[in-house]
């Protein structure tokens, strides 16, 4: 089993910048290695469905954006820590939403965009920007 944790959401203005991280359980990949592993973010805002922001490879040498985010968003990983992170830069209201890291034992490139190609998520961590 998979533990991964989000951090960092809160509420902010339009303009403002954010770094989430996801930080998954050194137990989790006793067996295998976090460095064997894709990450994703998603997020999901009310009454909408998942929808993908931003994906990395195992290496952290691939990566993927939605274009809604490109230019904005950057996401990154450290290996050694066995940590995510996702820096928000320039944030819209359109961005408010539940975001979530997810995770798929894989070294196949480029990353998955889609949700339904990972196999573990976190539980979310919110964020909220006002106009």
């Amino acid at each position: 089993q998979v533990e991964l944790v989000e951090f960092g959401g809160k509420s902010v203005q339009s303009g403002d910048s954010l770094r989430l991280s996801c930080r998954a359980s050194t137990r989790s990949f006793e067996m295998y290695g976090f460095k064997n592993y894709a990450m994703g973010w998603f997020r999901q805002a009310p009454g909408k469905g998942r929808e993908f922001v931003a994906a990395i490879d195992w290496s952290g040498g691939s990566l993927e954006y939605a274009d809604s985010v490109k230019g904005r968003f950057t996401i990154s990983r450290d290996n050694n820590e066995n940590t995510g992170y996702l820096v928000m830069n320039r944030l819209r209201p359109e961005d408010t939403a539940v975001y979530y890291c997810a995770v798929k034992r894989t070294r196949m490139l480029p990353p998955e965009t889609s949700p339904t190609a990972y196999d573990y998520w976190g539980q979310g961590t919110q964020v909220t920007v006002s106009s």
